[in-house]
């Protein structure tokens, strides 16, 4: 699942990379005042091609791309920009995924592989929104923990761009926004955790049985930022509905 969705995203942001350079072009090209013929002549490409590309009907090469921004005085980048986070997880997390959604409540409705745009750009592993409650849950997904405070980092500035994700609000009044950690329960997990109680207290206030509860209770408001933890054993995982031993902070 995660891997199609991945895919997916690649190709609608290959899509729109190609309508961008389409009008960048048109652009700089209706600036500069050069014909289209007049363009390819000078960066040695076909006319039919430069014509299906200002369209986004071609994509062109690197190569291309280079030639005519030359002809039109321009420099071309090809960069990559850091987001807020890898969307690229190990195969427990879709189990881990699955089991917080078998034990949710009915009246959280859930939103998988989230894109947020501003003012950070990233992905959240799944949303719970309660309408009614107005509560919204940016879950994120750990089957390790590394590089923590970038992460808790991530972590904040996802939810914190909620507002510009698709149809949003889901809710009928104010969301109220919280994170929760999902995280696996491993022997380096426990002791990282164990052994930062006041970071993760700091960034997970809540109880991990008041979590549980507000997620699978008919009723009740969520208590705020929170962790819980997963079990995995043979490709299957259960959300546990307290912290496990050595965990504790």
């Amino acid at each position: 699942m995660a891997t199609t969705l991945i895919l997916r995203a690649a190709r609608a942001r290959h899509r729109q990379m190609i309508v961008d350079l389409a009008a960048d072009l048109r652009r700089a090209r209706f600036e500069c005042g050069v014909s289209q013929r007049a363009l390819a002549a000078a960066a040695g490409v076909d006319h039919g091609d430069l014509s299906r590309i200002e369209a986004g009907k071609r994509v062109p090469s690197l190569a291309v791309v280079n030639a005519l921004a030359t002809a039109l005085g321009l420099e071309a980048s090809l960069r990559l920009y850091p987001t807020v986070g890898p969307r690229v997880h190990d195969r427990v997390s879709a189990p881990i995924a699955d089991a917080l959604l078998g034990i949710a409540h009915p009246r959280w409705s859930p939103r998988l592989e989230v894109f947020v745009l501003a003012p950070s750009k990233g992905v959240i592993d799944i949303v719970l929104s309660e309408r009614t409650a107005s509560d919204v849950v940016a879950t994120e997904i750990q089957a390790q923990l590394r590089r923590v405070e970038q992460q808790l980092r991530w972590a904040g500035q996802k939810a914190d761009s909620l507002p510009s994700a698709k149809d949003w609000p889901w809710t009928v009044g104010p969301p109220r926004i919280s994170r929760l950690l999902l995280l696996r329960s491993t022997a380096d997990n426990r002791a990282l955790v164990g052994g930062l109680p006041e970071l993760f207290r700091a960034a997970y206030p809540a109880a991990e049985e008041e979590a549980f509860r507000a997620l699978t209770a008919p009723d009740g408001l969520w208590p705020g930022h929170a962790m819980l933890w997963a079990e995995v054993v043979g490709g299957r995982a259960r959300i546990l509905d307290a912290a496990p031993r050595g965990a504790g902070r």
